[in-house]
């Protein structure tokens, strides 16, 4: 079994529907031990969540920690796990996927099957090992990453 860096943004409706859709998946994955994997929703500073105190989007003590503790987390885990939607690119995902490409880790981007196709941005698709759908992620085997090109637009 492999940990994995959850990366996915929980802003939006569409996110959060995809969050859940993936971190269902990831739960019922044998090759996934998501007991010990990063899961940066579950791991911000001192528990303490923007949604709840929007006044921590002008600490700067609390975003530090919560970006060095992200930045551990990917290195620390085995692969990256970046759930990205097309219609609604996230920049901090897609500085996740970057950094995890440059410190070697493997990359899946997982897409709702319902973008799935639709154009993507240069940058996180070429840090992304292999794209795959999310009705995939189920039976992705996270213990042989494997490579593959995406079969959408990229811009």
């Amino acid at each position: 079994m492999k940990t994995v860096y959850f990366g996915s943004g929980w802003f939006t409706e569409k996110q959060v529907r995809a969050y859940n859709q993936a971190m269902s998946a990831v739960s019922n994955n044998p090759t996934v031990d998501l007991k010990n994997s990063y899961v940066p929703k579950d791991h911000q500073y001192h528990g303490l969540e923007v949604e709840d105190h929007p006044e921590l989007l002008q600490d700067l003590e609390w975003s530090t920690g919560t970006y060095r503790g992200d930045l551990s987390g990917l290195k620390g885990s085995d692969v990256t796990l970046a759930v990205y939607i097309p219609s609604e690119e996230d920049s901090g995902l897609a500085f996740e996927i970057g950094y995890a490409a440059a410190i070697q880790k493997p990359v899946i981007m997982v897409i709702p099957d319902e973008e799935f196709g639709n154009p993507i941005n240069l940058m996180p698709w070429g840090g992304a090992d292999n794209v795959i759908k999310m009705s995939e992620l189920k039976d992705y085997d996270f213990n042989m990453p494997q490579f593959d090109f995406y079969r959408g637009g990229v811009y």
